[in-house]
């Protein structure tokens, strides 16, 4: 079951991340401009940012079968018309159904595992999860460009299709509802702004929030811009570029490997936070070396293995102590958990690539100033637990 859940958290990182190394074939293909296929990207944040934000609750309600199987089919359908498609607009609107479809995969599988693992099992599933949560987006784009060297982009949403084919027949047959009666009926009393309003009212979980969702900036930023840095600036071979991007994501199985160990002895939170300052310093030795660039390639490699390290350890802190804050509304928080870190995620990108100059000052100042915020929310809002949460 945990290897189904962590498949469906990546449906973001596949329908993004493998995507990219398309679109000059795409705008090509389709008679389009660069800023013409960059437009199909930003229609899948826009839908996947928005979409989480309906499943959540609804999830809450119907329970997690359902609005799950539908959000599968609805990707398929998307899957098949981007295949399909023979212009921009028409590659546009079947994206967004994509979007809208995928969505569920990443929002109700957080959920499930609140429901399914008690409160002492729930940081160790999260721990396994951030291992697809966050070697998906660096390994993604990687295997988008394989798929490109047998055949052309329409076969990336071959494999997305195959994908989610696989994870519909997983679900339906592996996955059995978890989510109570008694559960659904309380969630039904109350409308999806007044639950979203409910959780937002809680200082804590808005810190767990902000800390998830700009250290999801911060990877974000490091994916869309590590190619430019590596290959443009440092004159790095495109081969050896996915060594480098391989080396990270060794180390963010690590950090994720270590943090399930940890994760039984010490409680979540101070391990949350000794992370990120170790995260927060690597940004800033980072914004250092590219602003002096005194130690060259490995001055700028060394502390971003760090970095995107640390992040094996974020992921999975953070969504567990957003889960716990209100477990009855797990699957509006695993709504914002998504929609905030794609939001994030987006915004931090287009800011990166606004202030692109052809050296790596742009992607560190845009991880430092992420990872700042992510920090400072940590320190303020979120208090150290004196014990382990109970089960709820």
């Amino acid at each position: 079951m945990v290897l189904l859940l962590g498949a469906l958290t990546a449906f973001g990182p596949i329908s993004i991340d493998m995507y990219l190394p398309a679109l000059p074939a795409i705008a090509r293909s389709l008679h389009g401009g660069d800023a013409d296929a960059q437009l199909t990207l930003s229609a899948f944040f826009v839908g996947i940012a928005a979409g989480q934000l309906v499943y959540g609750p609804v999830a809450d309600r119907r329970g997690r079968r359902g609005p799950l199987l539908f959000g599968l089919g609805l990707y398929l359908v998307g899957s098949v018309g981007c295949m399909l498609a023979v212009s921009i607009p028409m590659l546009i609107g079947f994206r967004v159904l994509q979007a809208l479809g995928g969505c569920a995969g990443v929002v109700i599988a957080r959920a499930v595992v609140r429901d399914r693992f008690a409160a002492d099992e729930v940081l160790h599933v999260f721990s396994m999860l951030s291992l697809v949560m966050g070697v998906a987006p660096i390994l993604a784009p990687l295997f988008g460009g394989w798929v490109l060297l047998v055949g052309d982009w329409r076969w990336i949403f071959g494999v997305q299709i195959a994908f989610a084919a696989a994870m519909a027949l997983g679900v339906f047959f592996a996955l059995p509802e978890s989510l109570s009666p008694e559960a659904r009926r309380h969630a039904r009393g109350e409308s999806a702004l007044h639950s979203y309003w409910a959780l937002l009212k809680r200082p804590r979980l808005v810190g767990y929030l902000l800390a998830g969702a700009f250290a999801g900036a911060a990877l974000f930023t490091y994916v869309s811009c590590s190619p430019d840095v590596v290959i443009g600036y440092f004159h790095i071979s495109p081969q050896a570029f996915g060594w480098v991007f391989g080396t990270n994501a060794v180390g963010l199985v690590v950090g994720a490997q270590v943090n399930a160990r940890l994760a039984r002895r010490l409680a979540f939170d101070r391990i949350l936070r000794l992370a990120n300052a170790g995260v927060l310093l690597s940004s800033i030795a980072l914004l250092v070396d590219a602003l002096t660039r005194l130690g060259g390639f490995l001055g700028v490699a060394a502390p971003l293995f760090l970095i995107i390290g640390g992040m094996g350890f974020n992921q999975a802190n953070t969504v567990a102590g957003a889960l716990n804050v209100d477990p009855r509304r797990a699957g509006a928080t695993a709504a914002l958990l998504g929609s905030g870190s794609f939001a994030a995620g987006a915004g931090a990108s287009a800011l990166a690539g606004a202030l692109r100059d052809g050296t790596p000052r742009p992607m560190a100042a845009v991880i430092l100033a992420s990872m700042l915020i992510a920090f400072i929310s940590l320190t303020t809002l979120v208090r150290p637990a004196r014990k382990r949460p109970s089960a709820a």
